[in-house]
């Protein structure tokens, strides 16, 4: 009988052939006399380990390892081996620890940092691929040298491992790639022994060149998909621009909002001209609105006509605390600061004072403010749309205005043209301002055909603001929901000079022939040949011919 836990020694003696000449007794007892002439048929199943003379052999019917280790003869090879259940039990655990080594070589060859291993004394004891690829240096290379020999070959920047074994802590350290940039992040960590000791150290290397890449590749995405959505929020302006306030049907008012567009990101400084009402204030918010800045700053707006001269810079600057009786303890902001990142808009530019004049052009070139009564300045960054109904031209021949202001100003201008001079405004307009003067009051009342041909003709002096004024007061002081000419105030009465009732309308076609009728009527004063009247009007003599006899006109009777 055998007992598990106990060592046995057992021997054979073979031939070189592998003949079975002679066994111990022991190993008689343990295949209880089953006959065997060779050795292969005594131990069936055998494992080479370690090399050819030390070998693994198992029994098939015992749960014992038999570990032989085989020496040569002349003749004949002497197996000596022990049974023991230890033996069986370590041998399974090297097996398994063989497994995760194997296992353990393949994570670090196939990890994509670069991993390298040292000893306490900074030999290489291990390396993978990945350092060939961010090195550029074969990984054999390192095998079994110093860390301080490949510093001193210029293979190595530094030595992270003499930090890390002085230190005994996990230090991380940023150098350059083969490239000279700056993007390779090391990381070293100390391998402790029993003793607390360091034992080795294993430093990670990781290339961070795609990691920045990608990141700048984002900030490029970020930066295109802003200018994207600016671009939509600036689409979505010109789409929705007729339930705004804006209305514009006429050519010259496309042509100035088309301007404004292109200028809306620009921070150069802009003068709006025009008359009283036309609309400057109007497209002055509309420039913030549609620019980058509504998304930093406020749009603030001051008539520079409405406020005393007295009091005008501290509006525009500010003031400290008693600066002046009657100001406030605390200090106050002044527009500047107000809109600091946004636009102030200085309407009525040409009514501002001299002495103010110059503050004003010192915070364009200077982009700094001072407060009244301060002794410190601040930077703005505003940008100032400034306008005016007079000839600042004018005003600097007179010296009324500042010169060199005036050309601060005068970067980019955009005249707005009257009501009059776009009368293709006039019907949009009114419906419009009858919408809103409607929903604003409650009432559904509408204007009969002869009110609005009337406000189509009429001059407008006082442009969009004299016709909103005037729509809103129809409304409300009208008793009948259709508004006639009755209705209007008397100023306007006396305005009226053609009839209404039974208007006939003229065709378009009448229109353009009565006109061309007139216009070669009006030549034939000066010119006695159809070849003079094709110059004088720019056309053809062979259409002048037509023209002539289509309307009957006869050169002889002239």
């Amino acid at each position: 009988m055998i007992v598990k836990n106990r060592n046995l020694l057992l021997t054979v003696e073979t031939t070189l052939t592998g003949e079975i000449i002679s066994m111990s007794e022991s190993l008689r007892i343990l295949i209880k006399g089953k006959p065997s002439t060779y050795i292969d048929d005594l131990f069936p199943r055998w494992n080479a380990y370690g090399n050819e003379k030390i070998k693994v052999a198992f029994l098939t019917d015992e749960d014992f390892l038999l570990f032989i280790r085989s020496q040569s003869g002349q003749h004949q090879y002497l197996y000596i081996g022990i049974l023991s259940s230890e033996l069986s039990q370590l041998m399974n655990k090297v097996s398994d620890l063989m497994k995760a080594n194997t296992l353990l070589e393949a994570i670090i060859e196939n990890s994509y940092d670069g991993i390298y291993l040292t000893d306490r004394n900074g030999n290489t004891i291990l390396t993978n691929s990945a350092m060939e690829r961010i090195t550029g240096i074969p990984k054999d290379y390192y095998m079994n040298k110093k860390v301080d020999a490949l510093i001193e070959r210029g293979i190595l920047e530094s030595s992270l491992t003499k930090r890390v074994i002085e230190k005994k802590e996990t230090i991380s350290h940023v150098q350059f790639n083969r490239a000279g940039n700056e993007s390779l992040l090391l990381t070293g960590s100390p391998v402790f022994d029993d003793t607390g000791e360091v034992e080795s150290v294993v430093t990670n290397i990781r290339d961070l060149s795609q990691l920045i890449e990608l990141q700048n590749a984002l900030k490029e995405a970020n930066k295109l998909n802003l200018s994207y959505r600016q671009e939509i929020e600036r689409l979505k302006q010109n789409i929705n621009i007729h339930q705004q306030s804006i209305v514009i049907e006429s050519e010259k008012m496309k042509h100035v909002y088309e301007t404004a567009e292109r200028i809306v990101n620009v921070d150069a400084t802009v003068l709006l001209l025009g008359d009283t009402g036309v609309g400057k204030d109007v497209l002055a918010k509309y420039i913030y609105e549609t620019s980058n800045r509504r998304m930093k700053g406020k749009y603030i707006k001051l008539n520079c006509g409405a406020i005393p001269e007295e009091l005008i810079e501290s509006e525009l600057f500010g003031y400290e605390k008693g600066a002046f009786t009657g100001a406030d303890k605390q200090g106050k902001p002044g527009m500047f600061e107000l809109a600091d990142e946004g636009v102030l808009f200085l309407d009525e530019i040409g009514e501002l004072p001299l002495a103010s004049q110059v503050k004003l052009l010192r915070v364009i070139q200077e982009k700094e403010i001072q407060r009244v009564g301060g002794t410190k300045t601040k930077n703005v960054n505003v940008r100032l749309i400034a306008a005016t109904n007079r000839d600042l031209k004018e005003m600097v021949n007179k010296g009324l205005f500042r010169e060199d202001l005036y050309y601060r100003l005068n970067v980019i201008t955009i005249e707005i043209p009257s009501l009059k001079d776009r009368r293709e405004d006039i019907y949009p307009l009114i419906e419009y301002f009858l919408k809103q003067t409607n929903e604003k009051y409650h009432f559904n009342k509408d204007l009969h055909n002869d009110v609005k041909k009337f406000l189509y003709h009429y001059q407008w002096p006082g442009n969009i603001r004299e016709l909103a004024n005037l729509i809103e007061r129809l409304v409300i002081v009208s008793q009948e929901s259709i508004i006639t000419m009755n209705d209007l105030p008397p100023e306007y009465q006396r305005e009226i000079d053609f009839p209404y009732e039974n208007e006939k309308i003229e065709t378009l076609k009448d229109v353009v022939e009565a006109a061309e009728k007139k216009a070669i009527m009006k030549a034939l004063k000066k010119c006695t040949t159809t070849y003079e009247l094709a110059s004088a009007l720019h056309t053809s003599q062979p259409t002048i011919s037509r023209k002539l006899k289509k309307y009957g006109i006869e050169l002889i009777h002239l």
